[in-house]
Order: structure tokens, then sequence, then C-alpha cells
């Protein structure tokens, strides 16, 4: 399957790039892009991007807790967004792999002006979390 992979070193603990990743309401805080959420019944979210705010997005959260993993797959166009977590001396290593279906190859230019400042957003929330903390 078409896509791209992006990681990025955090210098906060794992655990403050996880609560972020996680919990669906705060991907406004570090998505490029993300308006607003609503979030439904097992891991179902609706997104609002700001390109189309009034067109929902919705998309599957698969938290894996125990690996690290918040894996979100959207339901109308089967981008999926694998989001990883890694020990790393200086804290962690995030990374996040792209997958994109054929039909859809023409979209990753976008995904990945999307992706990457989304990923640099989501390291320095994390960081200015822990720093705070």
């Amino acid at each position: 399957m078409p896509g791209f992979r992006e990681s990025a070193v955090c210098h906060a603990p794992p655990e403050e790039v996880f609560k972020l990743l996680y919990d669906p309401s705060r991907f406004p805080e570090w998505w490029a892009g993300m308006d607003r959420v609503e979030t439904g019944p097992g891991g179902g979210v609706t997104r609002f991007m700001s390109e189309w705010p009034d067109f929902p997005y919705p998309t599957q959260v698969a938290v894996h807790r125990e690996d690290g993993r918040v894996l979100l797959s959207c339901l109308l166009s089967d981008i999926r967004h694998d989001w990883r977590i890694a020990p790393h001396p200086a804290g962690c290593l995030v990374s996040v792999e792209v997958e994109v279906p054929e039909p859809e190859a023409h979209r990753i230019p976008a995904q990945r002006a999307e992706v990457v400042p989304s990923l640099r957003r989501l390291v320095a929330r994390a960081e200015e979390v822990s720093r705070a903390g």
C-alpha cells in the first residue's frame, strides 16, 4: 500500500505523548488543520478539518497501550495513521506511518503536508506539558 513514514525525537516522557495521542478530544491541540472532534462509542470519532469545516470525517481510533500505538483509520478514504511511541535516550521516539489505498495515492502529498507539521506539534506540545508539569 502506498504511503510514508515520519519520526521525531521527543524530549518528554513517553506517557506525555501517549496522553495526547490516545485522547481524541486533544487532537486539535496538535493535529494541523483539525478544528474539532466529536467522540462516539467504541472508539468512533468524527473529525472536522479547517479546510472543510462542515464535512465530517468519521474515524475509528484503536489504542494499543501495551506497545505504544494509536491507530486512526478514516472510514471514508481508508487512509490509516499508525502512531507509535518507542524508547529513546532523550525521552521517546514518536513515529507515524501513513498508509493510503492505491485509489487515493494522489492524496499522499496533502497527507504529508498535514502529518509532518502535526508530528512536530505533537512533540512540541508533549514537551511543553512535561516542562509545565
